[in-house]
């Protein structure tokens, strides 16, 4: 591994897709620095790896800003941003308020802060990235999830509007996956139904996610894009 050369930053790594993603950077060679919010067994796995461990709350404008200050510590430049840290909450009369103002926090307000307080870290690498983490839920809208898709679709604006901000120097993308894997407990019925959703009608897993990152982060060319990872569901 070369230590000259910038890290990439990933929030949200501890478990599935971030934990995958993060893996698969050291594997072929690139620093990583990520953050986490729990102690899950991922967080040790990407620490015994080599990767830096930095705690991260993303719920309030405090926790970010102490995010901010804390990477800052560890990196004087970075390679790219990958934003995957993500929130679900379920959305109820005595709830919703409080769930669409952590979502909306998770989901833009820390990725807007990152992005304009850790361009310093990216200008000083070339290239440069940003990459978004949305959800393919944003193309159609959600009735049951309104506060978990509009804060989704919110990052997918972003991303064109940090593009245009950060052009030529830093390219700035979106990642847009549909269902990528089952939970242990979904049941037979439940995974038949959700794979008879995409034209592909597979479980496809993170790799995916990997693969298109790497597309992102080699092709010098794409910026402002948001790539859809969705096995075909928009043709269904």
């Amino acid at each position: 591994m070369n230590s000259s050369v910038a890290p990439i930053l990933i929030t949200g790594a501890g478990q599935r897709v971030g934990l995958h993603c993060a893996q698969r950077l050291l594997e072929d060679g690139h620093r990583v620095i990520f953050s986490y919010r729990s102690e899950r067994p991922g967080v040790q796995i990407l620490r015994d790896l080599g990767a830096t461990a930095v705690f991260a709350d993303f719920s309030t404008e405090a926790g970010i800003f102490a995010f901010i200050g804390e990477l800052k510590t560890h990196a004087d430049s970075l390679r790219a941003i990958v934003h995957n840290a993500s929130e679900w909450l379920a959305e109820t009369p005595d709830t919703d308020a409080t769930a669409f103002t952590r979502m909306f926090n998770v989901h833009m307000l820390a990725p807007y802060l990152i992005n304009l307080h850790c361009a310093d870290l990216l200008e000083r690498s070339s290239p440069a990235d940003i990459v978004h983490i949305s959800d393919d839920v944003t193309r159609k809208g959600s009735s049951r999830h309104i506060g978990y898709c509009a804060s989704k679709a919110g990052l997918d604006n972003l991303t064109l509007s940090f593009a245009a901000k950060y052009a030529p120097g830093i390219k700035v993308n979106a990642i847009a996956p549909a269902l990528l894997m089952f939970n242990p407990d979904d049941d037979a019925a439940y995974r038949a139904k959700a794979l008879a959703k995409s034209a592909l009608g597979i479980e496809p897993g993170s790799e995916v996610i990997y693969q298109s990152l790497r597309y992102l982060l080699d092709n010098p060319y794409v910026t402002g894009t948001t790539l859809t990872v969705n096995g075909g569901r928009h043709i269904k």
